[in-house]
């Protein structure tokens, strides 16, 4: 299967949601480390999975055109049986406006959080459009715990290779193989520790398949989702007691795919930029538990109830700018490959 030609070439095959540059930028969302499913297929487009199907998605002026591929043919599958037909396009709709948020109002967030924040006014003008996706659960938590002492484009890498070996195959584009997130079963399988090993997931093998099982036989996928109700506090709880999921991994979880907008993911790189840029006054030299709650109860008091959001947009900045703090590690600029998600191994 080919890639589809552009929207102009063929209407017919894409659709389009009204969404200026301020309320999105592809470009700036999809490399900066939220998700590792997208890549720049051609230049302004991005190729990826969501909701298992592969989309294409391209910004024109104030539109967002997408087209979303069928499944393999039935002789191309391996004998799997084809899947459900496609879905109309006020599902298609939907499932954008769900994944990237696009009920939140952006430029009204940027001028809130300027108006508190004179740092965050100096770099806006020239980050627009950075959301905070809202991502299936089970893949979110399962990718961040991938991220510990990583950056993203090893990470990018590790989840690729994750989704080919579990996931089921979605179809081929350009000889390029796509994959569905691997399901929980997948992953809970006797050998599954050995051959996340084997794919070079080092530590984090065991933490992968070992929450997965955890999921599996506790919460389970739906109790998961139900953690969208429960009190930031209560959620980030649950999570951390998940193998593998520490401060920052579960604050990830929270703002990226459970609705908890006021949690802010604290790495080490943010660590130095709340003292550095900041002036919080943080004593000792590792990133305490203590530590996490006091940067983000900082910023949830700098700007509001959705600080997590406006620390997306500094992040993406800092990545983008190429900015690197003293004793950062592989931080270079363009947001594509690099960046780090540094957090010490639980």
């Amino acid at each position: 299967m080919k890639l589809r030609d552009a929207p102009s070439a063929c209407p017919s095959l894409w659709r389009c949601l009204p969404c200026p540059p301020a309320e999105l930028r592809l470009d700036l969302v999809l490399s900066s480390g939220q998700t590792f499913r997208w890549w720049e297929s051609s230049p302004g487009a991005w190729t990826g999975v969501l909701g298992g199907r592969v989309w294409t998605l391209r910004q024109e002026r104030d539109r967002l055109w997408y087209t979303v591929y069928g499944d393999e043919d039935d002789d191309d599958r391996d004998g799997r049986p084809a899947e459900a037909a496609k879905p109309d396009g006020a599902e298609t709709d939907r499932v954008l406006r769900d994944y990237f948020q696009l009920d939140v109002g952006l430029p009204a967030q940027y001028r809130a959080w300027g108006a508190a924040d004179p740092l965050f006014r100096k770099v806006a003008d020239d980050f627009p459009g950075v959301r905070v996706l809202r991502q299936d659960p089970v893949e979110c938590l399962l990718s961040f715990i991938c991220t510990s002492n990583n950056h993203i484009s090893r990470i990018t890498a590790m989840i690729e290779r994750l989704c080919r070996a579990f996931g089921r195959r979605l179809c081929r584009l350009d000889a390029r193989p796509f994959h569905a997130f691997p399901s929980l079963s997948a992953l809970t399988g006797a050998d599954a520790e050995a051959r996340l090993r084997a794919l070079g997931f080092g530590y984090r093998a065991k933490f992968v398949s070992g929450s997965a099982r955890a999921i599996a036989e506790g919460l389970g996928v739906e109790g998961l989702r139900q953690l969208r109700t429960v009190p930031y506090a209560e959620a980030r709880r649950v999570l951390c007691a998940l193998p593998g999921v520490g401060a920052k991994v579960a604050d990830c979880v929270c703002l990226m795919a459970l609705d908890k907008a006021e949690a802010v993911p604290v790495d080490t790189h943010v660590w130095r930029i709340a003292r550095q840029r900041y002036g919080m006054a943080l004593g000792g030299r590792s990133l305490t538990a203590r530590a996490h709650q006091e940067i983000g109860d900082f910023f949830r008091g700098l700007w509001g109830p959705r600080a997590g959001w406006a620390q997306a947009v500094l992040f993406c900045a800092d990545l983008r700018q190429g900015q690197q703090p003293a004793g950062s590690r592989d931080r270079a600029g363009g947001g594509r490959g690099k960046g780090s998600h540094e957090e010490e191994p639980p």
